[in-house]
């Protein structure tokens, strides 16, 4: 039953998570469909505000014919450079000699190395219209003009919106890797929970039987090992019961914590692997932790190694310590890891075993981060010579 209900937990994560893939990809496609909406029409603007010179342009040629002689300053054409249009320019003589201007500041027009930049400017926006009268060639003005502010805003939108876009994008990450961290932690937890609850009624049946064991003329070494076994699933059953609760942390001696959970491996591994531990012989360290689930992470820790070694090696447990630190380090002669992996495999699902979920390294990396803020790594490892995995923690000192 836990293991349908972790599938099914699991399930919906993943429905879950792409539903939010999909959403994500839809809101790229449409606002890529925007920006190249957005720069079309300002492709069309300039386009239109181009043609719209040219007609000034040829407007001015034919004015000046119609009116024997007319120039920028004739009424008609006057009309034609209103001042309601929105477009700045520059309308100077081949001398260039200003005759008239739009949208161009009055500091600019009365500093001769100004204007030159500004008419510069317009040249590299747009290129100059040259409106020939008719009374000679050597009779003609020169428009120079730039982008309107609409055409300019209308180029400037697309980044805007790309700012926005990457803005909102950032915002919803944020916020998807919280849901998903929430996600996880749910996961977690209704394992956890559901675990702790499938124990509980043979753990009490177990005790039950090993009172009675007690009573019969059997091997009473066997039977309190087998109390030793049970002690340690109930053990395991009150670790389950607190993931998602609200963990309470105290002071203890590291040493000993770790050394009881070497103890009691120790009796249970094969006699081709051998197992040292150096915390019984320094001096006592101690570290806020909760010493249940801290010991759960060291006994996961050496089954991760007992695996690896395949049934003959070594595994070597060893404490260290510096001013602010304390470190335990978990190294095993196995086949090793590939460095491409130091990190996935805490990741949840990961594992290179051919059964089980690949949940343990992730929830100890979960329960020493995040219960007791502390660090757990891969430090060193190479296939075919061991993998080290250390656990670091905050040392406890006394106000």
């Amino acid at each position: 039953m836990a293991r349908r209900s972790l599938k099914y937990l699991l399930n919906r994560y993943t429905l879950s998570f792409r539903n939010r893939i999909v959403v994500i990809a839809v809101g790229m496609v449409i606002c890529l469909l925007s920006l190249v909406y957005t720069n079309r029409m300002a492709h069309d603007l300039r386009e239109k505000e181009q043609h719209d010179v040219e007609v000034w342009a040829h407007a001015m040629e034919q004015a000046s014919r119609d009116a024997f002689g007319g120039s920028v300053n004739d009424p008609l054409i006057k009309g034609i450079l209103s001042n309601r249009n929105n477009i700045p320019f520059i309308i100077t003589d081949e001398r260039l000699n200003v005759i008239q201007s739009h949208l161009v500041p009055r500091e600019v027009l009365d500093h001769p190395d100004r204007l030159r930049r500004q008419i510069d400017r317009f040249t590299e926006e747009n290129q100059p219209k040259t409106v020939n009268y008719w009374w000679g060639p050597e009779h003609r003005h020169i428009i120079f003009y730039g982008k309107s502010k609409l055409l300019k805003g209308l180029y400037l939108f697309p980044y805007v919106q790309l700012g926005v876009i990457f803005f909102f994008i950032f915002i919803g990450y944020i916020a998807f890797r919280s849901s998903k961290q929430d996600e996880q932690n749910r996961v977690w937890i209704g394992l956890a929970k559901e675990t702790a609850h499938q124990l509980g009624t043979p753990t009490s049946s177990l005790l039950g039987w090993i009172e009675y064991l007690r009573s019969q003329p059997v091997d009473q070494e066997a039977v309190e090992e087998m109390n030793k076994d049970l002690t340690h699933l109930l053990k395991i059953v009150d670790r389950f019961s607190k993931i998602g609760s609200e963990t309470v942390l105290q002071k203890a001696t590291v040493n000993e914590v770790v050394g009881e959970a070497v103890m009691y491996f120790r009796k249970r591994i094969p006699r081709n692997v051998t197992l040292d531990y150096n915390g019984l012989a320094i001096a006592p360290i101690e570290a806020n932790i909760n010493p249940a689930l801290f010991e759960w992470v060291v006994e996961n820790l050496m089954k991760n190694a007992l695996d690896a070694l395949q049934g003959h090696g070594s595994i070597d447990v060893r404490l260290s310590m510096d001013d602010q630190n304390v470190m335990i380090d978990v190294k095993d002669t196995g086949k090793g890891i590939p460095k491409s992996n130091w990190k996935r495999i805490f990741e949840p699902g990961f594992t290179t075993k051919t059964r089980g979920w690949g949940l343990g390294l992730s929830l100890s990396r979960r329960i020493i981060e995040e219960y007791h803020n502390g660090r757990i790594a891969v430090v060193e490892s190479e296939p075919g010579k061991g993998t080290m995995i250390r656990i670091t923690l905050k040392r406890f000192f006394d106000a």
